[in-house]
């Protein structure tokens, strides 16, 4: 069960709160891109609350992000100062007969909390090639890793999954009952990401045979 604190608490449409750790680790896991806020006092064109989407993923309880040294996010978020991470996936319209009950099917997850910084060279190259066998498994077997001057020049930080929610809405049409017998289509328009087929880079060797990462994304995967 997700932890439950008042921060937590969904409150606007408390009906879509799931409290499943499965359910948030499935969005994480399939979202994999994390809309990160803070408070900018760093720069000088900046004062005050930005948004900035990062690419996340996770390993157990924590989720990873990371980037150059010299990023403005990645600086001012090392510092520990509080935060928020959103991941969202958007399933498709609800189509009603009514334009005051349109609304839509999507899978959120909030996270807040500090980041920390990991510095060992060593544990970072597990956690980014953790990364890489997330998002296409047996490739690190494949490619050359990262050095030590690469590891050097990446920060790579981490923040605990020990307060976040999760929201799902897929629930029906909800129309009016006046409006039942509109001469009007409702129903779902539902979106689906695919992922694939893969697309070589020019100039690669003709030798080199197609790796095959299908078992990363299940039914998403399309030759």
């Amino acid at each position: 069960m997700l932890s439950s604190t008042p921060r937590t608490q969904i409150k606007k449409g408390a009906h879509k709160a799931v409290f499943e750790q499965t359910a948030l680790h499935q969005i994480i896991d399939e979202s994999l891109i994390a809309h990160i806020a803070i408070n900018d006092k760093l720069s000088p064109s900046q004062h005050g609350p930005i948004v900035i989407p990062m690419l996340a993923w996770r390993v157990d309880e924590h989720v990873y992000i990371h980037g150059a040294n010299n990023s403005r996010l990645l600086r001012g978020l090392r510092t520990g100062v509080s935060t928020c991470l959103t991941f969202t996936l958007f399933d498709g319209w609800v189509l009603a007969r009514s334009a005051f009950h349109h609304s839509a099917h999507y899978r959120s997850v909030v996270v807040l909390g500090e980041f920390t910084e990991i510095t060992d060279n060593q544990e970072k190259d597990t956690l980014l090639n953790h990364f890489l066998e997330q998002i296409a498994p047996g490739r690190t077997e494949e490619v050359r890793l990262s050095n030590e001057k690469e590891l050097n020049a990446t920060c790579l930080l981490r923040i605990p999954l020990n307060e976040a929610s999760v929201k799902i809405s897929k629930g029906e049409v909800n129309d009016d009952l006046a409006d039942l017998e509109l001469p009007t289509w409702a129903g779902y328009l539902p979106y689906q990401t695919k992922v694939g087929p893969l697309q070589a880079v020019q100039g690669l060797a003709e030798r080199i045979d197609l790796p095959d990462y299908s078992s990363a994304y299940g039914e998403r995967w399309q030759d």
